[in-house]
C-alpha cells in the first residue's frame, strides 16, 4: 500500500541523512583546542591528594601527617613527545608488549589474537606511541624524591618471553634510590589473559615513616581508530564506572571546555579509555580508597586515571601496590567476570535493552554453529518467527489491498477532483472490505527498533570482527568487498516490491521502482553481517507475503466461482 512504501522511503532518506552528517564530520578537519594558560590543577572539596599534572607542586596529607610536596611529573611534553628511553620487550601467548625505562610506560601493546585492520598479517597494536598517535599507560608515585613516569629506570634484561611451563612473567624495573627509599615497579604478565598487574614495592630505610601515594594513567590523543567514514562513529573517550553513579562517559570534548563532571573519591569502581572494539582499564581492588581524574594536558593530549593510596610505610619495612591494568579487547562475556559493569563498555546505544539480548542469541547460536554468519541467520529466524503473527496480519492486509486496487483505482477515477469525497470514499471502501490501510506498516515500524539494536550489535560486538562467514565474506564487521550481498539484498526488494500492491501516484510509483537500487547502493558500505541479516529477513518475508498473497488469492477466486455458480 501507498502509506507503508512512504514509510520505507521516509526510513531510507532519515538513513541517509544521518550518513552524510557522519561523513560530513568525518571529512571536516579537527578544531584545535585552545591552549591552556596559568595551572591545571583542579583541587576538590574534601581531596586528600591532587592530580598529577604539568607544573603544578603536589602535596599530599592525611591527618595527623605533616605535607609531603614533590614536583609533579609531566606526563607528555608540550611538543607531544614522550621522553626517550630504552625498549623493554615482553612476549606473552596474548600480546608483545614495549616498555620504556624513561618513566617505565607501556608504550605499545600488540593483541596477538586480533589482527590489524588494514594489514590483517600483523597483529593490532592498541597502546602506541610513534607517528602522530599517542595511547601509553603510564605510572608512578606521589611523594619527596619518589619515581614518577619521568623517571629512568634501569633493568636487567632487554626482552622477556612467557616460557611454555610459566603460567606469569615478572618484568621488574628498578629507580634510583632516593634518600634511603627504594622503589621497583613491577610488570607481571598472566599467560591467557590481558590483565596486567602494575606494582610499586617501596622499600623504607628512613628513620620517620612515609606515606605515598601512587598514580595510574592513560595518557592518549583524540584521534579515533581506523574506520569506514560511512559508519556511525563509535565512541572514542575516558569512561568511568562506581557503584553509586555507575557507568559514565567522560567526552574529549567536555575536558576541552572544563565541564566535565563525575565522581572523584570513591572506595570502588574502575577507570578506561575506550575505542572501537577495545579498550584500557586501571582496576583498583575494591573497598580501597581512591581518587579519580581526567584532564586535558594540552593541545589534542588527554589523561585519565586513579590515584591509589599506599599506605604508611614504617622504616625498615617494605610496602607493595598493586593496580590491575586490563588492556585488550572488548569480549563481552568476559568483561564482567574481570570487574563489576566493565561490560558496560560494550555500548549498544539508547536501544541496549534490545541489543544486549539480542547479541545473548547470537551468542547463543555461535556456540552451537561456531559460525557467527549461520548465527546471524538462526538469529534472524528467531526474530522472524517472534514477529511472524504480526506479520501475518500485514501481509494479509496488504494481499487484501492488491486484490481490490482495480476498485480502488474506480473510486480515485470517479472523485479524482474533490479530494474529500474520494477520501471518504476510500475509507467507506476499507470498511466495508474489512480492510486495514495501515495494516501493512506496523510490521515494518515494529521490526526498526530491532533492525538498528541488531546494527550497533554487528558494529559494537568485537567477537564479529574479522569473523568470517563463507567464500568470499571474511570479516562479517567489514562491507562485502564484491559486493554480492547488496545486489542479492537489491534483488529481493524488487521481489518484494511486485507482491506489493502497486502505488497509485505516479510519482511515487517512481520513486518506489529506484528504491531496491538506492538500498542497494545504501547497504554496499554496512557490514557484511547487516546485509546477511537483511536478505535472510526479506527472503523469509516474500515466502511468507507470497503464501499469504497465494492463499487469500485463490480464495477469492473460489468464491468467485461459487457465486457465478
Amino acid at each position: 500500500m501507498d502509506t507503508q512504501k512512504f514509510v520505507l522511503f521516509l526510513i531510507f532518506s532519515t538513513s541517509m541523512l544521518f550518513l552524510w552528517d557522519a561523513w560530513q564530520k568525518e571529512q571536516r578537519p579537527p578544531t584545535s583546542p585552545p591552549a591552556i594558560h596559568g595551572s591545571a590543577n583542579q583541587p576538590t572539596a574534601g581531596s586528600q591528594v591532587e592530580t598529577p599534572v604539568p607544573g603544578d607542586k603536589l602535596v599530599a596529607t592525611q591527618p595527623g601527617q605533616s605535607e609531603v610536596a614533590a614536583d609533579s611529573a609531566t606526563p607528555v611534553s608540550r611538543s607531544g613527545k614522550l621522553e626517550p628511553g630504552e625498549k623493554i620487550l615482553v612476549k606473552t601467548d596474548m600480546v608483545i608488549a614495549e616498555i620504556n625505562t624513561a618513566g617505565g610506560d607501556l608504550r605499545r601493546l600488540e593483541l596477538l589474537h586480533h589482527p590489524d585492520k588494514e594489514d590483517k598479517s600483523k597483529p593490532f597494536a592498541l597502546l602506541q606511541s610513534q607517528g602522530d598517535h599517542i595511547y601509553v599507560a603510564q605510572s608512578g608515585l606521589i611523594g619527596e624524591g619518589l619515581p614518577s613516569h619521568k623517571t629512568r629506570y634501569a633493568t636487567e634484561q632487554a626482552s622477556y618471553e612467557l616460557a611454555p611451563a610459566q603460567d606469569k612473567i615478572e618484568i621488574r624495573l628498578a629507580a634510583p634510590e632516593s634518600d634511603g627509599v627504594r622503589v621497583t615497579k613491577v610488570y607481571t604478565f598472566h599467560r591467557g589473559s590481558y590483565l596486567i598487574d602494575v606494582s610499586f614495592e617501596v622499600s623504607n630505610e628512613r628513620a620517620a615513616a612515609i606515606q605515598p601515594f601512587s598514580y595510574f594513567q592513560m595518557l592518549r590523543d583524540a584521534q579515533p581508530p581506523v574506520g569506514s567514514v560511512f559508519m556511525i562513529p563509535t565512541y572514542t573517550g575516558a569512561a568511568l564506572f562506581t557503584e553509586q553513579e555507575k557507568f559514565k562517559k567522560i567526552e574529549f570534548s567536555a575536558l576541552d571546555k572544563g565541564n566535565a563532571s563525575y565522581p572523584k573519591n570513591a572506595d570502588n569502581g574502575w577507570i578506561a579509555m575506550l575505542q572501537h572494539y577495545f579498550l584500557t582499564a586501571w582496576l583498583p581492588k575494591d573497598k580501597s580508597a581512591r581518587e579519580y581524574y581526567a584532564k586535558r594536558l594540552g593541545e589534542n593530549e588527554y589523561t585519565a586515571g586513579v590515584i591509589v593510596p599506599v599506605g604508611v610505610v614504617e622504616p625498615g619495612s617494605t610496602a607493595r601496590i598493586t593496580v590491575p591494568l586490563y588492556a585488550g579487547p572488548e569480549e563481552q562475556s568476559k568483561l564482567a567476570s574481570i570487574a563489576p559493569g566493565l561490560d558496560l563498555t560494550v555500548d549498544y546505544g539508547w536501544l541496549t535493552v534490545i541489543g544486549a539480548p539480542l547479541f545473548w542469541l547470537l551468542s547463543f547460536y555461535h556456540s552451537w554453529t561456531g559460525n557467527w554468519g549461520v548465527a546471524i541467520i538462526l538469529l534472524t529466524m528467531s526474530v522472524k518467527l517472534a514477529f511472524f503473527p504480526l506479520s501475518a496480519a500485514g501481509y494479509r492486509s496488504m494481499a487484501k489491498l492488491r486484490l481490490v486496487t482495480p476498485k480502488l483505482q474506480r473510486l480515485r477515477e470517479q472523485h479524482g477532483n474533490d479530494r474529500q469525497r474520494m477520501h471518504q470514499a476510500m475509507m467507506d471502501f476499507y470498511k466495508t472490505e474489512k480492510i486495514n490501510p495501515m495494516g501493512g506498516c506496523l510490521p515494518i515500524v515494529v521490526q526498526i527498533p530491532v533492525f538498528i539494536s541488531l546494527y550497533w550489535v554487528l558494529l559494537a560486538s568485537v567477537e564479529l570482527r574479522h569473523a568470517p562467514f563463507a567464500a568470499w565474506i571474511e570479516d562479517l564487521s567489514s562491507p562485502d568487498p564484491y559486493f554480492v550481498l547488496p545486489v542479492l539484498m537489491g534483488i529481493s526488494m524488487f521481489v518484494q516490491s511486485k507482491l506489493s500492491p502497486p502505488a497509485a501516484d505516479p510519482i511515487q510509483a517512481k520513486v518506489m521502482q529506484i528504491m531496491p537500487f538506492a538500498f542497494s547502493v545504501f547497504f554496499f558500505f554496512f557490514p557484511a553481517g547487516l546485509v546477511l541479516y537483511s536478505l535472510v529477513n526479506n527472503v523469509l518475508s516474500i515466502a511468507q507475503q507470497w503464501q499469504i498473497t497465494r492463499m487469500i488469492e485463490g480464495a477469492a477466486v473460489a468464491a468467485g466461482k461459487k457465486k457465478t455458480g
